[in-house]
């Protein structure tokens, strides 16, 4: 079994489309890891996409925003601005679905979370080696898939002691050794790269491929800019940041 997961595809349709297309030879399923709305401005049509499409999909702090069990305060302005855009052109339905999200999931030996297993309803971010390594106690599976940073990165625990890979490109499991991947963002990556990143999980292989798919990111702009958000989230795509 191969599946791909994806995390923070944020309303960008062209990127999520892009990783789709590149996942369908490479994966026989589809996870995600949360925040497919906010700051894009298709969100209505990536929540159905990965509605029908997902095998499993756990809740992000952009859902929670949206459904109203997050305080809009929370966020950051551009955040803010995109989320009260994006709640007016959900219907309920769409809104009810976002708020009925599980906080995390598992599915078979990997655990599913937006932000840190410690406390996930406090969405912390998992960036430095430290934050990584401190989250192992909380989940009991050898995988956990994240996402919240925008920035890929593999933290493991075992035997030999802890590692942290900033940029990962493969992972091979090893016995004896749990992991926790962060597999990036579909639709607003922050790591400098503006392709969209996602993961492809070979379970039976117990391999993790992190990719880069190149998009139009110059017609995700453009919907952006005329739908009236923030230019500044407009911008950011083109130099990923």
């Amino acid at each position: 079994m191969r599946y791909a997961i994806l995390s923070d595809v944020h309303g960008n349709l062209e990127a999520l489309r892009a990783v789709l297309a590149d996942a369908a030879s490479r994966s026989d399923g589809l996870l995600c890891l949360g925040d497919s709305v906010g700051y894009g401005a298709d969100p209505v049509a990536c929540v159905e996409i990965l509605d029908r499409r997902a095998r499993a999909i756990v809740a992000g702090n952009h859902e929670h925003g949206v459904a109203g069990l997050l305080d809009l305060e929370w966020f950051n302005g551009w955040a803010r601005a995109a989320a009260e855009w994006t709640r007016e052109r959900l219907d309920d339905e769409h809104r009810a679905w976002l708020g009925a999200l599980p906080l995390t999931s598992e599915v078979g030996d990997a655990t599913l979370v937006h932000a840190s297993p410690e406390a996930p309803e406090e969405w912390e971010y998992l960036v430095t080696p430290d934050e990584g390594w401190a989250a192992f106690p909380f989940f009991a599976t050898r995988w956990c898939f994240v996402g919240h940073s925008h920035v890929p990165g593999v933290w493991s625990l075992g035997s030999s002691g802890p590692e942290f890979e900033p940029r990962p490109v493969t992972v091979v499991g090893e016995a004896g050794r749990r992991y926790i991947v962060n597999v990036g963002s579909v639709g607003q990556p922050r790591d400098r790269d503006p392709r969209a990143a996602y993961a492809v999980w070979d379970v039976d292989a117990a391999r993790v491929e992190l990719r880069r798919v190149p998009y139009d990111i110059e017609a995700a702009r453009e919907k952006i800019v005329a739908a009236g958000l923030p230019r500044f989230l407009a911008d950011r795509l083109t130099v990923g940041t």
